[in-house]
């Protein structure tokens, strides 16, 4: 059985992928971390660098963007390939490019020269210079039959992939939804020719888009929503699935208790059920994953016991890793095996595990010292970056929720009380959330049918209290007081 809960109620946007009744993925976007990827800029190249045969790229971003010399369209076009990328750009030269991986840590996003233009069908890629078919189409009959109508329908220079729905479509629907994509693209020519600097031409709606191919894919289930209209445009995506719409005061999240998820996501000790756990520690180039025995002892003899625990240890990783959207390198510590067959049957259970990743994932193998080595694709910040930021007080060595994530839980407990009988409240917290939450007070206070005042309370972390609630006269003078 699987659930989708969906809080589009709010500045932030979150769902979470139940199933049977276990989370298996949280999506969040804020809108100051919005990912980048799929937008299209208009980029001006600031420095090429020959050694590395890459390129940055100023693209009216906070960070340039990282371009290497094969992602380029004049690279895919040209028949000597021996050479660097001096040959293919220049520095100040304007260009269109594609973010294909956002920014992490000091490092800017990651860009391609290859534009892919979305459609139902097809992906249209201008310079892209190849036909390709989704590796779900596994009939090779059909596989041949798409590539043949890709070459006869495509220009030298043009680029194909098609997608899994294109089965179910006529010629004619290809070909009319090629000529209309051709036209996207003829305009964001026209609108890069108007531009005076960097700057995006073209920008996705990442967590609509994926909100709806995470239903388009449901084969049966429920959608449980707080947006009517939202709710409304999902139901066109799927009829197989039953759409509710959470109409309570309380947070849709809480309601469904996936803000405890969102807490156990966010911890460095994940407890299995039989009393072993697993310890993460997250870098920005690598994941390191420790598995401890802890109170489980089992049943059996001591190998008996460590394959058990690292068979369940396995399981729950390759949850945690979606859960917590850990990209890049990961290295796992299993309890040591002495046996080969028992190394044998861990990789056996992470490849069956794996697949069910949409993420692109591959598992390496142990290293001689036994440590399972694998890599997941990383396309954004992973949940814990995006929920917490460095502790001050101990100068980085470990990581608290950011201003940001307690303004926006703040934000959401204030909405659970819209319409009460109380005129006001006031809410004990720091000067970094009241000023997040200052910036669109007024819009706030009008949701809520009362008014917010703030008590400034410094603190090592970020925190809130709401004080009390009452009459405006009262609560603006606990304010002044406190003062």
């Amino acid at each position: 059985m699987e659930t989708l809960i969906v809080n589009y109620f709010g500045r932030e946007k979150r769902y979470a992928v139940l199933r049977d009744k276990q989370v298996e993925k949280i999506i969040i976007d804020r809108p100051e971390h919005q990912s980048l990827v799929g937008n299209i800029y208009f980029g001006t190249v600031t420095k090429v660098l020959p050694g590395m045969n890459a390129a940055f790229i100023d693209i009216g971003e906070e960070k340039n963007a990282y371009l290497h010399r094969d992602n380029l369209s004049s690279y895919i076009l040209s028949t000597e390939k021996q050479k660097n990328i001096s040959s293919f750009v220049h520095q100040g030269e304007k260009l269109l490019v594609q973010v294909d991986k956002d920014a992490t840590g000091t490092k800017g996003p990651k860009v391609t020269g290859i534009i892919e233009i979305q459609g139902g069908n097809l992906i249209y890629m201008p310079k892209g210079r190849y036909i390709a078919v989704s590796k779900k189409i596994a009939d090779e009959q059909q596989n041949a039959a798409l590539r043949g109508l890709g070459s006869r329908l495509k220009t030298e220079e043009e680029g194909i992939i098609f997608r899994t729905s294109s089965l179910n479509s006529i010629e004619g629907e290809i070909v009319e939804e090629l000529n209309f994509l051709r036209g996207q693209y003829q305009e964001l020519l026209q609108k890069a020719a108007s531009l005076k600097k960097s700057g995006v031409i073209f920008q996705k709606d990442s967590f609509l888009e994926m909100l709806m191919e995470q239903v388009s894919k449901m084969t049966a289930g429920e959608v449980i929503i707080d947006d009517l209209t939202v709710k409304k445009m999902l139901e066109q995506k799927n009829a197989h699935v039953t759409f509710t719409y959470h109409n309570s005061l309380e947070n849709i999240f809480s309601a469904n208790k996936i803000e405890h998820e969102i807490e156990k996501a966010l911890k460095r000790v994940v407890w299995l059920d039989q009393g072993a756990y697993l310890i993460f520690d997250e870098t920005e180039a690598l994941t390191i994953v420790d598995v401890n025995t802890g109170k489980f002892s089992g049943k059996a003899d001591y190998q008996d016991t460590v394959l058990k625990t690292n068979q369940l240890a396995a399981k729950e990783i390759v949850r945690q890793l979606r859960l917590r959207d850990i990209g890049g390198i990961v290295l796992i510590d299993f309890i040591d095996m002495k046996r080969e067959k028992d190394k044998q049957a861990i990789l056996d259970l992470f490849e069956k595990e794996l697949a069910k990743d949409e993420k692109r994932t591959k598992l390496i193998g142990f290293t001689p010292l036994g440590i399972l080595q694998l890599t997941r694709k990383k396309t954004k910040v992973a949940l814990s970056e995006a929920l917490k930021v460095k502790c001050r007080v101990c100068d980085g060595t470990g990581r608290i929720l950011s201003a940001e994530t307690i303004a926006f839980r703040l934000e959401r407990e204030l909405l659970e009380h819209r319409h009460s009988e109380f005129e006001a409240v006031l809410i004990e917290t720091t000067k970094e959330v009241k000023e997040l939450l200052q910036s669109h007070l007024e819009i706030l206070e009008e949701m809520l049918h009362f008014k917010v005042f703030f008590a400034i309370q410094p603190a090592p972390d970020h925190h809130y209290v709401l004080k009390q609630f009452g009459t405006v006269d009262e609560i603006s003078q606990k304010a002044f007081n406190f003062y």
